[in-house]
C-alpha cells in the first residue's frame, strides 16, 4: 500500500513552546493508523498540526503532494476531515443542520442527499433526532454526530481525536464497529488518537507510540499489542 499521508521531521509549537520534535509518521491508503501515548505526549497536537491549526515545521505530504503551505480551509478541501476532542458539535443547531455544515464545501447536491442516507444508515439514532438541537443529545449521540458531520465532507482521510472519551462501553463498541465498516466499505483512511490503547490496536493496522513529542515505537498494531514489554512500559496494561 502507498502512503496517503506522510510526515517527515514534523515539529509543532504553541507560541515559543515546542511540542512535537520531528515526527515521522504515515497513514497508508485505505489503512487505519493509531497514535498512542500518555496525556501530553503530543497526540492531539499532531492532528492539529496536520490541519494547520498550530505553527508547524517539517514536511507533510498528502496524496504525493506537499501540503505544508496549506491553510486549515485548504486542508478540508483536500478531503481531510477532523473529528476533534470534545466533539465540536454546534450545540444550538439541529442534527440535520450540523450535517449540512459538514458538506458546505460540496456542490454535488444529489451526492450530498445520498450521503445523508448513508450516515443515517450508520447511525439510525441520528435520523430519529434529525430535527433535535445537537446540544440536547447524549454524549454518545454527539460523538456519532461529529463523525457523521465529518463523513458529509466525503473525506479520503478521517482524523479522529479520542472518539471513545467519556462514553459508555456499549456505545464505544458500537462506534468502533461502525468506524471499521466505514474504513472497509467506503475506503476511508483513518488516523486515530485514542487513550484506550487496547481498543485502538484492535481497530488499527499500524500504530505509533509517542513520548514527549517523539516517536518511541512504531510497527504493525498486532505486533505492538502482543509485545508484553511494550504494553507494560508504554500502554499501562
Amino acid at each position: 500500500m502507498e502512503a496517503l499521508l506522510e510526515t517527515r521531521g514534523l515539529k509543532a509549537f504553541y507560541g515559543p513552546i515546542q511540542v512535537l520534535h520531528g515526527l515521522d509518521i504515515a497513514v497508508q491508503e485505505g489503512g487505519i493508523t493509531a497514535l498512542l501515548g500518555a496525556n501530553g505526549a503530543g497526540k492531539t497536537t499532531t492532528l492539529r498540526a496536520l490541519c494547520a491549526m498550530v505553527r508547524r515545521e517539517g514536511a507533510i505530504n498528502y496524496g504525493g503532494a506537499a501540503m505544508n503551505a496549506r491553510q486549515t480551509e485548504d486542508v478540508v478541501r483536500l478531503g481531510i476531515a477532523h473529528v476533534p476532542d470534545g466533539r465540536g458539535t454546534f450545540v444550538d443547531l439541529t442534527v440535520e443542520e450540523n450535517l449540512r455544515l459538514g458538506a458546505y464545501t460540496r456542490s454535488d447536491r444529489e451526492a450530498v442527499k445520498q450521503d445523508f442516507a448513508r450516515v443515517y444508515g450508520y447511525f439510525p439514532r441520528l435520523e430519529e433526532r434529525r430535527q433535535q438541537q445537537a446540544g440536547t443529545l447524549s454524549g454518545g449521540e454527539q460523538q456519532m454526530l461529529a463523525i457523521s458531520r465529518a463523513l458529509m465532507l466525503r473525506p479520503k482521510l478521517l482524523l479522529l481525536d479520542e472518539p471513545s472519551f467519556g462514553l459508555a462501553p456499549i456505545i464505544i463498541k458500537d462506534i468502533f464497529r461502525i468506524l471499521r465498516a466505514i474504513n472497509r466499505e467506503d475506503r476511508v483512511s483513518m488516523l486515530i488518537v485514542e487513550q484506550n490503547a487496547n481498543l485502538a490496536l484492535d481497530l488499527a493496522d499500524h500504530a505509533y507510540l509517542i513520548e514527549t513529542g517523539r516517536v518511541a515505537i512504531s510497527g504493525p498494531a498486532a505486533a505492538i499489542k502482543s509485545d508484553d514489554s511494550v504494553r507494560r512500559s508504554y500502554l499501562g496494561y
